[in-house]
């Protein structure tokens, strides 16, 4: 017999292709409907469009009295989401008396995709990513092009979902903390154009805070606001 759960999810599938939301895509992986992959495009105007992300959501047959489990596959440098786990920090996802059951899919995908493109700074999960954001938005948005953003040629087109999402699932590299850690320093070690140079990449004081954050980071809250 099928669950409750189960028709609340055909019913969110039907709505999230109804709409075809810009940037946004997910299906279903598993028969029973609990387990999901969805890609994220940062919204247009922002330093994350032309970026795209993966995630899991994995439901329980609970749903929809208690939130989805949500994770970034693909981790973005980004202050609103643990660099270890991926998992985002927002409220209603935290926090299941924040959860409302007016929520749907298309509503987590949508906070995601806003949260994405707009960081909350007020106590991050990443500290690295805060910071740099703080102290120097140009080098922050070179990370984020180096790392993650995709030619043209390479999106797919995101209308719809594929037709057999068990066979059909995109490569999406996992990116680590080491990645972000490589790349940084061969931005700040390049002998790249003066476009690319920053007054945080010209700070000899600089490399010494980054490794005072690294030390630091499990005194700091793994705390965020973000409604």
């Amino acid at each position: 017999m099928l669950s409750r759960a189960y028709y609340l999810l055909q019913r969110d599938f039907r709505e999230l292709k109804k709409n075809n939301y810009e940037g946004i895509t997910a299906f279903p992986i598993s028969e029973d409907m609990m387990e999901w992959e969805a890609d994220i495009e940062g919204l247009q105007n922002t330093i994350w469009h032309g970026s795209f992300f993966q995630l899991v959501i994995h439901f329980t047959l609970a749903y929809n009295f208690v939130p989805p489990v949500v994770k970034f596959k693909t981790i973005p440098f980004h202050p609103n989401v643990d660099p270890h786990t991926g998992q985002p920090c927002i409220d209603f996802l935290d926090n299941p008396h924040q959860w409302n059951r007016s929520y749907t899919l298309s509503s987590i995908l949508l906070t995601l995709q806003v949260m994405l493109s707009n960081p909350v700074l007020e106590n991050p999960v990443n500290v690295e990513a805060a910071h740099i954001l703080t102290k120097d938005e140009t080098l922050y948005r070179l990370i984020i092009l180096q790392l993650f953003h995709q030619p043209l040629s390479l999106k797919g087109d995101s209308s719809e979902p594929p037709e057999d999402p068990d066979k059909v699932i995109k490569s999406v590299k996992s990116i680590s903390f080491n990645d972000y850690y490589k790349t940084w320093s061969e931005i700040a070690t390049s002998k790249a154009t003066e476009y690319y140079r920053t007054p945080l990449l010209e700070d000899p004081n600089f490399v010494g805070e980054y490794y005072k954050w690294k030390k630091n980071e499990g005194k700091h809250p793994k705390e965020c606001h973000l409604k």
